[in-house]
């Protein structure tokens, strides 16, 4: 078996057609996977499922994954087209920004549900797809996206996100030691600053300065997200679990 192969796996990326779950989603074809991407506007998902064709077999699901019901919605409509789910990748997130003082409760809500909330409900819910993966030479993976925002304090007033990912990263530590057990691994990724909707202001006003504060002097780029989840869902992976690996070129651990 190859290490880094994943020809005949069944992947499921949340958040897929954009930033961080559009590279990652790439990278898994790329390596051979049959990848379900979900967002929550249809014309997101036609676009993103177009662009990635050309890399493999890839499907699109609208879903709004901040509740309980579409997350159970988006597992049943692939239990319709696959019998196992090898690698789950939950990646659907949001932030918001605002001083202490006018930091608003409705931004408490949003920004939880969907990064700590969902993650918790989408493994549940695909975890019988997961077990139907799962060997024991070979488990499913579980692989959480957070962020180095959730192991440094921000310099950004993002509250509610920083506290969300952080939260993420002890979750995934949680699961890893409930699911080894069951042959699935949870990893979670704590990803920098990266091309994204999502970093796109904060990239243009100080993307300079953070490259240079950097040791790698520089931003994420796809391949780099790729590179980890292939990792984390292929043969070199499978002993790693209730690890919170950074993709930041050093800025979360050495800065």
């Amino acid at each position: 078996m190859e290490l880094f192969d994943l020809s005949g796996k069944v992947a499921v990326v949340t958040g897929g057609t954009r930033g961080i779950g559009l590279m990652m989603a790439r990278g898994l074809l790329q390596a051979g996977a049959r990848v379900h991407i979900s967002s929550r506007k249809a014309d997101a998902c036609a676009r993103a499922a177009e662009e990635l064709s050309q890399y493999g077999q890839v499907n699109a699901i609208p879903a709004d994954l901040s509740t309980e019901e579409e997350c159970l919605r988006l597992a049943r409509e692939v239990g319709e087209a696959e019998q196992a789910v090898h690698i789950l990748i939950n990646n659907a997130g949001a932030t918001w920004g605002a001083p202490l003082e006018e930091f608003p409760a409705f931004a408490w809500d949003k920004v939880l549900n969907l990064n700590l909330k969902a993650p918790f409900f989408l493994t549940r819910a695909f975890l019988p797809m997961l077990e139907a993966a799962a060997t024991a030479d070979d488990p499913a993976r579980v692989i959480n996206v957070g962020s180095i925002d959730g192991l440094h304090v921000p310099l950004l007033p993002t509250y509610s996100y920083s506290a969300s990912k952080a939260g993420l990263h002890h979750m995934t530590r949680v699961l890893a030691r409930e699911l080894g057990p069951r042959g699935i691994t949870v990893n979670a990724v704590a990803p920098g600053p990266f091309e994204s909707k999502m970093m796109a202001a904060t990239l243009e006003a100080f993307g300079k300065e953070i490259a240079a504060a950097a040791p790698l002097r520089r931003i994420g780029r796809p391949d780099d997200m790729a590179g980890v989840a292939i990792y984390l869902s292929s043969r070199a992976g499978a002993y790693v679990t209730g690890a919170v690996i950074p993709v930041d070129g050093g800025l979360g651990t050495t800065v």
